[in-house]
């Protein structure tokens, strides 16, 4: 893995030299193309002016803002010279703050920090008062161009850059329509807290899998292997009802499933012990 970035981590006269890699792996979404129905030939798309319809070469194109319907200021190559913020290599740490302080809506994309040649045992340091303290280094730093609000977190024996939304980037919560507290009875809330406790359990990323994805590269693997004939119909997922639903009944059978799961469970455990 090549680093993407490289420079160092900065927080009073310290400094950590280190390279940022890319700390997710592609999604793994199917992707299709348009064919002509007839003959399977690829659709193109082609840059067509609205005033004429006419294709318009890169050449001819230029950037503009549209600060009122229909009009528009051009930028030239010039202008966003101008306010290009030029780019230090430093994630810059400006506080430390606790991690819990920080809701995870803020969080965006986390790349992996490996510190650079003399600069591990500074590296472990800031790792593991970051640990200790259970905080994280709230940071600027610069990634093509573009200043981004980040924070430096320790996971593992890895510290990562997670680059953050900045707070005009995220809606309020109060622009949308949400219930009131005092709509729900207190019988309804202790049976789903009960619920909620009963389905309790330990965070274990890796037992769930995008069933979708799995389930329609085995159907693409069977129109392969037929010459891209009909593959078997399945049974279709049956869209629930949006009638009105008695709650209380509803968390009640909720809640007897879930602890018979639980009782047939331990009791697996104990026949296998």
């Amino acid at each position: 893995m090549r680093a993407i970035w490289k420079g160092a981590i900065s927080f009073g006269l310290v400094n950590i030299p280190v390279g940022l890699y890319s700390a997710i792996r592609p999604a793994n979404e199917v992707k299709f193309h348009l064919l002509r129905k007839s003959d399977l030939s690829p659709i193109r798309y082609k840059r067509v002016a609205e005033a004429d319809d006419k294709e318009v070469p890169w050449e001819d194109i230029v950037k503009g803002f549209e600060y009122k319907k229909g009009e528009f200021v051009v930028l030239e190559e010039e202008d966003f010279k101008r306010v290009q913020i030029e780019s230090n290599q430093t994630v810059d740490i400006k506080e430390f703050v606790e991690l819990e302080q920080i809701d995870p809506m803020f969080f965006d994309q986390p790349y992996f920090l490996v510190p650079g040649k003399g600069g591990a045992k500074a590296y472990v340091i800031l790792r593991e008062a970051l640990k200790r303290t259970k905080k994280v280094g709230i940071a600027k730093v610069v990634i093509k161009t573009r200043e981004h609000l980040a924070a430096v977190k320790p996971m593992g024996d890895a510290l990562v850059l997670e680059l953050m939304r900045f707070a005009d980037e995220l809606a309020d919560p109060a622009d949308v329509k949400l219930p009131a507290t005092k709509e729900v009875g207190q019988r309804e809330l202790t049976m789903a807290q009960s619920l909620v406790e009963s389905l309790s359990g330990r965070w274990e990323p890796h037992k769930y899998k995008d069933e979708y994805r799995e389930a329609l590269m085995n159907l693409i693997e069977e129109k392969v292997k037929s010459g891209g004939k009909q593959a078997p119909a399945g049974k279709a997922a049956r869209p629930k009802s949006a009638k009105v639903i008695d709650l209380v009944a509803v968390l009640q059978q909720s809640l007897q499933q879930a602890q018979g799961g639980k009782k047939k469970t331990a009791w697996h455990h104990r026949k296998a012990a």
